[in-house]
């Protein structure tokens, strides 16, 4: 298991951001160089992870509990093959393009060394979003990634340090309960039903995933 690609942003201008600025990080690009790794601070204030990483839309993206994203190469490959395009490391705005590890499959709490410092942990799987739908520019691109159910990890930061590409990644810890990324995910979007197994992760888990999950078993218990 290894870091295969580090890939940072910088603000961009393009014509479809939310942004009021019209600027996005989204299109991110591997670099050769190490990289420091820490907790960027609270959502909507700050921003990544990784130093020289741009977050332009802090609303939705950013933060301590989404301070790093990561792709499996070999999800990034599936895609190559069902759209029949290239995609580079850094294709889908992820920081980390790793190899040999299943992201989506990974545990909520899940923690990963990578190089000799830096630890992070997994929180929750990406939301998919119009301005990621048009980066790729690929129609109904919302739909088709939220139905493939692999939506890669958002990590925040446990030990900081630096990191670079070719790195080894270990599990150092993987919790016991069974819930992973992708079946945060699926709560989340498609089958709220499956909100209430969310709570086994207890605070590792995003807490706005944790919210929607405890909102849910309060409106709908008994």
């Amino acid at each position: 298991m290894k870091l295969l690609s580090l890939n940072l942003g910088r603000a961009t201008a393009v014509p479809y951001t939310e942004q009021p600025e019209g600027v996005t990080g989204i299109d991110k690009r591997p670099v050769e160089w190490p990289v420091r790794v820490s907790a960027p601070g609270p959502k909507g204030v700050a921003g990544s992870g990784l130093a020289g990483d741009a977050v332009c839309h802090r609303r939705h993206h950013g933060g301590d509990d989404q301070a790093v994203y990561a792709v499996a190469r070999e999800d990034l490959d599936g895609w190559e093959r069902e759209l029949g395009r290239p995609l580079g490391n850094g294709a889908f705005g992820e920081n980390l393009t790793t190899q040999g590890i299943d992201v989506s499959g990974a545990r909520i709490g899940e923690r990963w060394r990578i190089g000799s410092e830096v630890v992070l942990e997994v929180t929750c799987g990406r939301i998919p979003c119009l301005v990621f739908q048009a980066h790729l520019g690929e129609k109904g691109w919302v739909r088709r990634f939220t139905a493939q159910g692999a939506p890669g990890a958002y990590l925040r930061v446990i030990n900081p340090g630096d990191i670079k590409m070719g790195d080894a990644i270990e599990i150092v810890h993987r919790p016991a309960h069974e819930v992973t990324v992708a079946l945060q995910f699926r709560a989340v979007t498609t089958r709220r039903e499956l909100l209430p197994q969310l709570l086994a992760a207890g605070e590792a888990l995003h807490p706005e995933a944790l919210a929607q999950a405890r909102k849910y078993v309060a409106e709908y218990a008994g």
